[in-house]
């Protein structure tokens, strides 16, 4: 997959225009009267949003463009669902919304292809279980199922598995009020959970609302790991200088996450 590609979709990637928060929210208030022009906008100034969710996916083999149309289709459900009482940003609210739109896709367009052998062995093992479970009262056990079919155990537990629906982790498992827990809030997955993953966009995000200098200052101390007295000789002021721009860099930051 492309990741690097310039023109995704008819759009030149390089040039998509990035809304501060203030303008995103004026715009959302005027989305939520009716005003078709600043929907417009809303949408192009949030399809770089688009471009980082689809590098989630960049390991799929998937076409880049179709990624990027089924990313739009989430982004503008996500505007259109969006609660301006909530008082939490709007990325924040997106990019679960975008992720779920591509992997609903990618399972809706998964191509696994069941043999017919399969599916007869899992058809008759699910009629010998049924059998089994009236004439005993009890479930079988899957070796008494083989025994009863004169096959291997091994052989009934695939072809039981291979007719069992994939299961989506946005699939809701209970529903209380209107409020749905889904599969995904079951799993715990401490390497590459959505909720780490998104931390890190609103940080990236947050990095580009800084200046130049902000920038700069945090990329020497961070993550290169130099003193304040270090950097303040490579860029030419003073400690205190290096200090008080530190500071407010993460003041800031943190105002934006």
């Amino acid at each position: 997959m492309q990741i690097n590609k310039v023109e995704i979709c008819g759009v030149n990637t390089s040039e998509l225009p990035v809304l501060k928060n203030q303008q995103m929210m004026d715009l959302l208030l005027r989305i939520k009267n009716g005003d078709n022009e600043a929907r417009e906008t809303f949408v192009k100034g949030n399809l770089r949003l688009v471009l980082s969710v689809i590098q989630k996916f960049n390991n799929r083999g998937e076409n880049i463009d179709d990624l990027f149309q089924i990313g739009c289709i989430g982004l503008i459900k996500a505007i259109d669902n969006f609660d301006l009482s909530h008082n939490v940003r709007f990325s924040t609210y997106a990019v679960p919304m975008i992720i779920g739109e591509i992997r609903r896709y990618l399972r809706d367009n998964n191509s696994i292809r069941v043999s017919r052998s399969l599916k007869d062995i899992a058809y008759k093992a699910l009629q010998v279980r049924e059998r089994l479970t009236r004439e005993n009262l009890k479930e079988p056990t899957i070796g008494e199922i083989a025994k009863e079919l004169d096959i291997n155990r091994e052989d009934v537990v695939l072809a039981l598995d291979a007719i069992q629906d994939p299961i989506s982790l946005f699939d809701p498992i209970y529903q209380d009020n209107g409020d749905a827990i889904f599969v995904m809030d079951q799993v715990q997955d401490k390497k590459g959970s959505d909720e780490v993953w998104i931390e890190e966009i609103a940080l990236s995000e947050a990095v580009k609302k800084l200046n130049s200098r902000e920038r700069l200052v945090l990329d020497l101390r961070f993550y290169k790991g130099k003193t304040q007295i270090e950097v303040a000789e490579e860029i030419g002021i003073s400690q205190a200088q290096v200090s008080r721009i530190e500071k407010n860099a993460l003041k800031n930051m943190r105002k934006y996450i």
